[in-house]
């Protein structure tokens, strides 16, 4: 009776402390979470805070690019003041990739501000507060995973229904500078010229009629026989 009891009392106790150790390492893992988030929003906030002054620098050279400026000002304005869970901020943030997405296009018909300094600079930040965007979402990412496939995993499914853990939410957003699309490439060139038109179908040349290969030695057909002169008298 006594065995009993102790392999019962070992069972609990050693229960308690598998729980005890499963939910700190949930807290943990929430602390990893927190903190990933906290890098993923000072780089969005740093991007915010470039984008003024690159509408500014663009409208200097192409101001009649209303449309794509005012665009992604707005995109800009709406991302900034979204404040929903990670899910609804990358939803928020699709809009703004797309219009800087747009606006770097438009950039490469204008020369002149591709190689101005200022213009430069910025695009410089711009690509390094994006490749620090998605350093930060990987690793929030990564901590998400881990900590998503502990809630569903026994036996610390237990614990997390116990002590209310639910799954967390991924971040997935975009490289705005980088993942423009593949090129578009247009088909067609105008007559006269190998220089390809801005769509429609390809323009196909007409050929000249095949020459027919001239018939083989054997097949050259003899000439008339001729009637033979009269010998001389």
């Amino acid at each position: 009776m006594e065995i009993g009891f102790i392999i019962l009392l070992a069972v609990i106790v050693l229960g308690a402390i598998g729980a005890v150790v499963s939910y700190n390492r949930f807290v943990s893992q929430k602390t990893l979470i927190k903190d990933a988030w906290a890098n993923i929003d000072t780089e969005l906030r740093r991007r915010y805070d470039l984008i003024p002054n690159l509408v500014e620098t663009v409208k200097g050279y192409a101001s009649h690019e209303k449309e794509v400026l005012e665009n992604v000002t707005r995109a800009r304005a709406m991302a900034a003041s979204a404040t929903g869970s990670p899910a609804e901020q990358a939803a928020a943030e699709g809009p703004l990739v797309a219009a800087l997405r747009q606006l770097m296009l438009v950039v490469e018909n204008y020369p002149d501000l591709k190689a101005n300094q200022g213009f430069l600079q910025l695009q410089g930040e711009l690509t390094n507060t994006e490749d620090r965007l998605q350093t930060a979402r990987r690793f929030y990412n990564a901590n998400v995973r881990d900590f998503n496939r502990r809630v569903k995993q026994f036996p610390s499914m237990i614990v997390a229904s116990l002590f209310n853990f639910k799954e967390e939410e991924f971040f997935e957003v975009e490289d705005a500078i980088r993942e423009g699309g593949p090129p578009q490439v247009s088909f067609g060139t105008p007559a006269g010229s190998g220089a390809p038109l801005a769509g429609g179908p390809p323009v196909v040349a007409a050929a000249d009629p095949p020459v027919a290969p001239p018939p083989p030695a054997d097949d050259v057909p003899e000439p008339p026989n001729q009637p033979t002169p009269p010998a001389p008298a």
